[in-house]
């Protein structure tokens, strides 16, 4: 049986959304509308189909993010508050998993003009987390639009959280929104990703890292076993020896897609290993910077190009990469390789063909 490549296309909701571009008429920080994130899905979606045409017994999954989008229509949700009821956080990560899946699914179209009959499907995709997870107390995860700091201010007053972003291209602050974000434990729809990609389809999973969701766990009242979810109570006959049902219940957070996605990969891998099926994988996050860089816009940065597995570790926990960007991605290729994966990538969509020639972006090793 030939060796098949697993490859895991991780894609930034920046990617689709740039936080940060100054509109060079107005000079105020813009956020780009639907028909420009179409326009720039459309863009990436065409270097992948290009990609994939030539890699056709490959196996690919489409991952994104959605920081720029769940932050608007979070946003959208309080401003029109007055009206209608607000959308919580797990259901407006739901929403973007469909309108993103749905831009992204654009690569059926130009697969379809190279004559090849593939289709890319979102799925709605849950990942486990711990309802304990220290993150809950601690947002980090940038969502959003870009802000100046004076905005940002003002914002924080209302009783959001607000934290530096970076800065634009004229060297002014940009901050954004924070919500939390707690680390991914399991995806709940794998055996669907799985199933995509035996049929030949092209999954876009974990969208947003996926919509957080806690295990609920039963209490007994009389004969009945009791599972109180945070909107839904279950409820069934107590039976003596019967295990507890898998009952999940949605909480307000962001997971971040990188960390997910390495999740989902190295799954994928431990599944295949128990299978016996031959299968080499390897991740690729596409940001908007050509590879990772060492004290980030600061007159003493520096670019990694090629590195081990175990020098990226040192350097991380160094902590020199900022949690909010480069951090979780640098722990998620690492997380990665750990996890049996054999190669990773950071880099941007433009240059990928590049980096897998070497010639572009990060490339870690095992």
């Amino acid at each position: 049986m030939d060796e098949k490549v697993l490859r895991i296309f991780a894609l930034g909701g920046n990617e689709i959304s740039p936080s940060g571009e100054v509109d060079p008429v107005t000079k105020k920080l813009r956020n780009p509308n639907v028909d420009e994130q179409w326009q720039r899905s459309a863009i990436t979606c065409e270097l992948l189909a290009e990609f994939i045409s030539k890699n056709l017994d490959d196996y690919f999954i489409l991952t994104h993010g959605n920081g720029p989008q769940v932050g608007n229509i979070l946003s959208r949700s309080e401003y029109a508050s007055g009206i209608l009821h607000t959308v919580p956080l797990d259901v407006c990560g739901a929403d973007t998993q469909g309108a993103i899946g749905y831009m992204l699914a654009q690569l059926t179209n130009f697969l379809s003009l190279k004559g090849v009959r593939k289709i890319a499907a979102e799925t709605v995709t849950q990942v486990i987390v711990d309802g304990n997870d220290p993150a809950f107390n601690d947002p980090t995860k940038f969502i959003g639009p870009a802000l100046t700091k004076d905005e940002a201010t003002k914002r924080m007053q209302q009783g959001q959280i607000f934290k530096f972003y970076k800065k634009d291209n004229t060297g002014g602050e940009i901050w954004r929104r924070v919500v939390p974000s707690p680390l991914p434990i399991e995806v709940l729809e794998l055996d669907i990703v799985d199933a995509n990609l035996k049929a030949g389809i092209i999954p876009i999973a974990v969208g947003g890292g996926g919509i957080p969701v806690v295990r609920v766990n039963p209490v007994i009242e009389g004969s009945d076993e009791v599972y109180r979810g945070g909107r839904v109570t279950y409820r069934r006959k107590k039976v003596s020896g019967q295990k507890d049902a898998n009952v999940y219940s949605g909480v307000e957070g962001v997971i971040d897609k990188d960390l997910a996605s390495a999740l989902l990969g190295t799954s994928l891998i431990e599944r295949y290993k128990k299978s016996k099926t031959p299968m080499k994988a390897e991740f690729t996050i596409f940001t908007d910077v050509d590879c990772v860089k060492i004290n980030y816009q600061k007159p003493d940065q520096r670019d990694i190009r090629e590195i081990k597995v175990y020098e990226l570790k040192k350097l991380y926990e160094q902590g020199l990469f900022p949690e909010g960007s480069m951090g979780p991605k640098v722990k998620a290729v690492i997380n990665f390789i750990d996890g049996g994966g054999d190669k990773a990538y950071i880099t941007s969509v433009a240059r990928f063909e590049d980096a897998l020639a070497g010639k572009a972006g990060t490339v870690v090793t095992k």
